[in-house]
């Protein structure tokens, strides 16, 4: 569904990744602030370019949801007027809309100008965007910014729904014990390279994160020695 294969982007710090996602599956990367997540992410979006390697997609743009950075939104359209915007720019029946206000918990503020939204609530409306149309590929960047515990529960659920009727996903995190209550798989990016893949059910799995975080560090400093 998603490939990247011996992908390298010279100016963006990313060297010789290889990542996949397939259908049915959920792949959480995983690393601290700037290693190269959201740099992966928009390689295999074709937001930018990569230097070497290729980058193969089996789902148009069309099947593709994505959250990336912060909710592309209307500041002066409604929360209803957005989602009716994005129904329209998908193609979809407008009548999902009320489906994705009432999953997304955005009853209370239909009729409130996206940009008097609460941070939170600015998200859920993202994410409900990126949910609406049913893609077959979902792409999430820290897609539990500024969410309530109710709303990161409510994201698990649509996630797993989406996962169990074939959709691909793939989230971005540096919270390790949010994307383990969802991932099947937990890649681990240090650098702008992936350097492990662990288990979410992996025993004490912060541990072993920090560890091969430690260690690629320490040998990144060797060789520049």
């Amino acid at each position: 569904m998603l490939e990247l294969r011996n992908v390298s982007a010279a100016n963006r710090g990313i060297t010789q990744l290889n990542f996949s996602v397939a259908a049915g599956e959920i792949v959480a990367l995983i690393g601290r602030n700037g290693a190269g997540k959201t740099t992966l992410l928009r390689l295999a979006l074709g937001l930018i370019h990569t230097t070497t390697g290729t980058v193969r997609r089996t789902v148009g743009n069309g099947d593709i949801g994505q959250l990336i950075d912060a909710p592309f939104c209307y500041p002066e359209l409604t929360v209803s007027q957005n989602l009716r915007m994005h129904a329209w720019l998908y193609g979809i029946d407008p009548g999902r809309i009320a489906d994705s206000i009432n999953q997304w918990e955005l009853q209370p503020y239909r009729d409130r100008l996206f940009r008097k939204l609460s941070l939170g609530n600015k998200q859920r409306v993202g994410l409900a965007g990126a949910f609406q149309h049913q893609p077959r590929l979902i792409v999430l960047d820290e897609p539990t910014n500024a969410l309530d515990p109710m709303g990161i529960v409510t994201l698990r659920t649509v996630v797993k729904e989406r996962a169990a009727a074939g959709c691909g996903v793939v989230v971005s995190s540096h919270h390790l014990d949010e994307v383990a209550a969802i991932a099947h798989r937990i890649v681990v990016v240090n650098s702008g390279r992936i350097i492990t893949e662990l288990s979410p059910t992996t025993p004490q799995l912060e541990n072993r994160f920090f560890q091969a975080i430690l260690s690629d560090d320490q040998s990144n400093a060797n060789a520049d020695t």
